[in-house]
């Protein structure tokens, strides 16, 4: 096997692992919401969800993005075959998750009177949150260990504690709620962030130790300046993520009320849920092995553009079949008065052919330790959708929620390759650029021809699966793939005397 197709076959195989994970944990998270939602109705789901909520805004400020910025130090001092370096990163990450984990359970425990009167709404249940700030705690503990695995590269162990987290989550978090009801509901809530620490803590025990000398103090305070600086943009950037959003939500509903705010919202939980399982398997194997290269430009350069080739391939037969189906997912998902959401729905999947190509290329600037240009671009690009709603709800109605999601991305992307450009050199090849233009004109072409007939969903379906068998022809003869996928590649090649690999 040829390093090219070594490199194919090896992002193809962590993005089925980590997908086929992630595609697990969504069957297992309906099956969780559904039992809760049986046994404690809509009551019990939204307190649930402000109790998850708290524990996750504290835990990401607490955590001070270790879980990014761990991956990418554990990663670049395993490029380096340098133990003592791989040794200095772990004790400080080791100490530091302690202190971070300590100050942020510390300010949860004390504010607990204020956050429930502000969060839940009664001053009483002071108790119930002081009982969160132990989730907090273990959320950024197991960040840090999900950081270490994560950098060291280790897929499987990725996948596993995902998938078994997931699994004893829901066995004992849906015991809790048979036996107990809503008196156990914190308890269902804590054990999620507990079963991932006790599980993190089992596969880390499991890694190989590195042996060094004695660690001083000057070292581990670089390191953790290190972690700060970049942890701080990194922070920064998720919170003004998260106010926009908020801020989004807040305005769509002032100015078209409630019930366009549940159209959007139904359309934007689709639209982060269906090609998760490409984004999230960049994470997990892309950004380490980007971050080994990144000072080999060549190199770097031909990893992003294999990167984003696979990443395409994968998700553009979903995304003709999510333009063309749009109106029978929507129905199939939530109701028939939700049809105002389809035509969003549409506009966001167009965003998200640009939102594909340019998350490979945003793994550029975390991996290169540019925290400033990090944080800058994320607040950029979070805002921009925020500010044409704002200015355009008024006269575009709904319809400017989901255009404003395609000027996202449409802003996004070309501000993200000029960032690559500038520090790796970065350019697409002509099967990479030609690749996204023919998906974002196929998506284009279906959405119009779907919202002028009802036969367009029809045809849209047909494109669909015609692209995937083409994809799977382009991707046996790139990672030399065998079994009845190799067969059907061949047919596809012959079919269409596409796919050579370049």
């Amino acid at each position: 096997m040829t390093e090219g197709k070594a490199s194919y076959h090896r992002i193809l195989k962590s993005t089925s692992i980590i997908g086929g994970a992630s595609f697990a944990n969504i069957v297992i998270g309906i099956l969780r919401t559904k039992v809760l939602a049986v046994l404690l109705g809509p009551a019990g789901v939204g307190l649930t969800s402000l109790y998850t909520s708290l524990i996750a805004t504290a835990s990401s400020f607490a955590s001070m993005g270790v879980g990014t910025v761990g991956t990418r130090q554990i990663a670049e001092a395993c490029s380096k075959d340098d133990a003592r370096s791989l040794a200095v990163v772990r004790r400080a990450m080791f100490w530091g998750t302690m202190f971070l984990a300590s100050i942020g359970a510390l300010a949860v425990w004390s504010l607990r009177t204020m956050l429930a009167a502000r969060v839940l709404g009664n001053a009483s249940d002071s108790v119930l949150v002081g009982w969160l700030s132990l989730g907090v705690a273990l959320s950024v503990a197991g960040a840090s260990q999900g950081a270490l695995i994560q950098g060291m590269r280790r897929i499987g162990d990725i996948a596993r504690l995902s998938v078994l987290g997931s699994l004893f989550n829901t066995i004992l978090g849906i015991g809790l709620l048979w036996r107990w009801g809503k008196e156990g509901l914190v308890a269902y809530v804590l054990v999620g962030p507990l079963v991932s620490f006790v599980l993190g803590h089992l596969y880390v025990s499991r890694l190989p130790k590195v042996r060094a000398e004695a660690i001083t103090l000057k070292e581990l305070t670089h390191e953790w300046t290190t972690l700060l600086r970049f942890g701080l943009a990194f922070v920064g950037a998720g919170l003004v993520g998260s106010l926009t959003q908020l801020w989004i939500r807040v305005d769509v509903a002032r100015v078209l009320g409630a019930g366009p705010l549940g159209q959007y919202q139904a359309a934007w939980m689709i639209s982060m849920q269906y090609v998760a399982f490409v984004l999230t398997a960049m994470g997990a194997d892309y950004y380490p092995r980007l971050t080994s290269v990144v000072h080999d430009f060549k190199a770097a350069v031909r990893l992003v553009n294999e990167q984003t080739e696979i990443a395409m391939l994968l998700s553009a037969p979903v995304l003709i079949a999510m333009m063309a189906l749009a109106p029978w997912i929507i129905h199939l998902l939530y109701a028939s008065s939700f049809t105002p959401a389809i035509e969003i729905l549409r506009w966001q999947v167009l965003g998200d052919v640009l939102k594909v190509a340019s998350w490979p290329l945003g793994f550029v600037i975390l991996a290169a330790g540019d925290g400033k240009a990090y944080f800058w671009c994320e607040s950029a690009t979070s805002i921009l959708p925020a500010v044409l709603i704002a200015g355009l709800a008024p006269l575009m109605g709904l319809r400017i929620t989901g255009v404003s999601y395609l000027a996202m991305y449409g802003f996004c992307l070309p501000l993200v390759y000029w960032l690559a450009r500038q520090r790796i050199e970065f350019h697409w090849t002509k099967p990479v650029f030609h690749l996204l233009v023919v998906t974002f004109t196929l998506c284009a072409g279906v959405g119009i021809i779907s919202s002028i007939t009802r036969w367009g969903g029809v045809l849209g379906g047909f494109a669909a699966l015609a692209f995937a068998v083409f994809s799977l022809g382009r991707l046996t003869e790139m990672s030399n793939l065998s079994g009845p996928a190799e067969r059907i590649g061949k047919m596809a090649r012959r079919l269409t005397g596409r796919g050579k690999a370049s």
